[in-house]
């Protein structure tokens, strides 16, 4: 699923991508998908033709969610410091799954029964406990340290009311972070309709967001 994005971002950025293969939900919980991504970011940190202060994280819906874990983890270990934390639609928060008064009827691709089977499939034996504030970012209490970010999501997406929140408390942990909001736009819609004016536009926030932090400058916050 990364390949495209991969070959977009390594041809017009002019650098090395990376598309991680960790280990699935419910077969490997929480936490082997982020130390699977941990691991490849220690490797890619490794290469001798890689900058390791230029490296920037990412992902879409899981794979941001993963993202947002990844960046948090590394401040934690204090290994690899990130230039920036790409984050379209990520999903963040379990407590989501509790919600009653989302409406259905807007939303396409991912619901609230598509929510409730993965959060129960990645958290395991914790979806009936105490969830590990790494295994749902949104859970974890200090922002602070982390890098900027980039965060996209569409106002019929299941993910928007908690990605606002996520780039809110970035902004007041002092995180600078970009927020690109797509009105009218359901989760995944830049995957299916690749040719529309919002998902161009949407690819290009990214591109800048990257090509601002790879020259080591913070993204602007709108």
């Amino acid at each position: 699923m990364g390949d495209r994005l991969c070959r977009q971002v390594a041809t017009r950025q002019g650098v090395v991508a990376v598309s991680v293969e960790y280990r699935l939900a419910p077969d490997f919980p929480y936490p082997t998908p982020l130390e699977d991504c941990y691991a490849a970011l220690r490797w890619l940190a490794e290469q001798s033709q890689i900058d390791p202060s230029r490296i920037a994280i990412g992902g879409e819906s899981a794979g941001g969610g993963l993202a947002a874990a990844l960046a948090l983890l590394a401040k934690e270990r204090g290994t690899i410091n990130p230039v920036l934390q790409v984050l379209s639609y990520p999903m963040l928060d379990d407590r989501t799954t509790a919600r009653q008064d989302l409406d259905e009827r807007r939303l396409r691709i991912w619901n609230q029964n598509s929510n409730r089977l993965w959060w129960r499939s990645y958290l395991g034996a914790a979806a009936d406990g105490d969830v590990p504030p790494l295994a749902a970012p949104a859970r974890y209490e200090d922002l602070s340290g982390l890098p900027p970010a980039w965060i996209g999501v569409g106002t019929s997406d299941l993910f928007h009311d908690e990605d606002i929140a996520y780039a809110t408390r970035l902004r007041d942990a002092g995180v600078p972070c970009a927020l690109h909001v797509v009105p009218g736009a359901y989760h995944g819609f830049d995957l299916v309709e690749r040719r529309t004016g919002i998902s161009r536009a949407f690819l290009e926030s990214q591109m800048t967001a990257l090509t601002t932090a790879l020259l080591h400058e913070a993204p602007t916050s709108p």
